[in-house]
């Protein structure tokens, strides 16, 4: 009976345990990095997952130090837009979106260019596969939410 009852309490102290570690971060837990630092881990991730050479590194972290400007502009607009409650129209929205797509696409023809041929082709899988985490984030929020 002690041997079933030590058993049964290191099964729920392990299950516990196990339940903590799998938590992740909350946003407001999560540590803050500056653009600079947030560019710069990035980078070395993509210079890790696509053996970047040292021209190469150089090229994509002016890449990124571009696209997080655009994004920093962006998102102060946005900011602003929001505390004026000013609505965009439909006509704004698509032109917004078309925006968003040039840009996008100017993005990967610019990285198309510092990569080989390989490299490219991993870049856009990786972009892909966080397209499609970020899907699944949203769909959990949606689901929180409701």
């Amino acid at each position: 009976m002690k041997k079933l009852f030590i058993a049964a309490l290191l099964f729920v102290g392990v299950a516990s345990f196990a339940q903590d570690a799998d938590q992740k971060p909350t946003r407001q837990q999560r540590e803050k990095l500056t653009p600079e630092q947030r560019n710069e881990k990035h980078l070395q991730k993509l210079t890790t997952d696509l053996n970047l050479d040292v021209s190469q590194q150089a090229q994509v972290k002016q890449l990124l130090a571009e696209r997080s400007a655009k994004a920093d502009k962006l998102r102060e607009e946005r900011k602003d837009r929001k505390d004026s409650n000013v609505k965009l129209t439909a006509a704004e929205k698509e032109a917004f979106k078309k925006q968003m797509v040039a840009e996008k696409d100017a993005n990967d023809a610019k990285m198309k260019a510092v990569l080989n041929t390989d490299q490219y082709k991993k870049w856009t899988s990786m972009q892909e596969e966080n397209k499609d985490k970020a899907r699944e984030k949203m769909k959990e929020y949606q689901k929180d939410k409701e």
